[in-house]
């Protein structure tokens, strides 16, 4: 085993001991999964991590990348979701590949999506991104917006909500986050856990490498972990 694999396979336990730390705190017994957002990072990464250590979720942000690396990664045995903002235009990229899409945030997306799945002839599970924060920088619907967009989204039949995904806003107290999970929490109770539709085990999406535990705690079923897993990312 190479020194580079030594960490990644010390960093990935380390993760999951404070995943379960962080579900004891929680203390409902609700599984977490854990995603490897893996952008920037080499394919053979993800795979070792799959095979060697059993890491069953990546994520990649962009779309080439994410078709890039879909074969190793796929091949070993690793699902791959798309957790960046998807242009309408990749969508041919992820579309019936994904496991999930964690960031359907227009009804023209949810279009697109559901037409190149239709060609396909299957049905890809998405999760709404909500714009938690309000920040216009950043993509996402607004939370006042969820019961509108999930009604005008209802008739596409080739696209399955499974929940929502959201990013909170850059803090520097863990509080901050708290509070910010905690109002997605809220959200999600009212548009996917109470309701009466059927759409099988609602995801909440939230919560990275600078706040997964947090995340967790505060009722989150997915983390995004990056950099502590694979280190600093390398853009060049």
């Amino acid at each position: 085993m190479t020194q580079r694999q030594n960490e990644l396979r010390d960093n990935y336990l380390r993760v999951l001991e404070k995943i379960e730390g962080a579900r004891a705190r929680r203390g409902t017994g609700q599984p977490v999964t854990l995603l490897a957002a893996s952008k920037t990072m080499p394919a053979e990464d993800v795979a070792f991590l799959a095979r060697e250590c059993g890491l069953a979720v990546c994520g990649e942000n962009f779309a080439q990348e994410f078709r890039d690396k879909f074969e190793t990664v796929n091949g070993a045995g690793c699902r791959m979701d798309f957790i960046g903002h998807l242009q309408s235009n990749k969508v041919k990229y992820v579309a019936g590949r994904a496991g999930l899409i964690h960031s359907l945030d227009s009804v023209r997306l949810a279009s697109e999506i559901d037409e190149k799945c239709r060609k396909l002839g299957v049905v890809q599970d998405v999760l709404v991104e909500v714009n938690i924060g309000e920040e216009e920088s950043k993509t996402g619907i607004s939370s006042c917006d969820m019961a509108s967009f999930l009604e005008q989204i209802s008739g596409f039949e080739c696209i399955n909500v499974r929940g929502m995904m959201t990013m909170a806003p850059k803090c520097t107290e863990i509080e901050d986050f708290r509070r910010y999970f905690r109002k997605s929490y809220e959200i999600f109770l009212d548009f996917f856990e109470k309701k009466s539709h059927n759409i099988g085990e609602a995801v909440l999406s939230m919560g990275m490498s600078d706040s997964y535990e947090c995340a967790i705690e505060e009722g989150a079923t997915i983390v995004r972990v990056g950099s502590s897993i694979f280190g600093s990312r390398n853009y060049h």
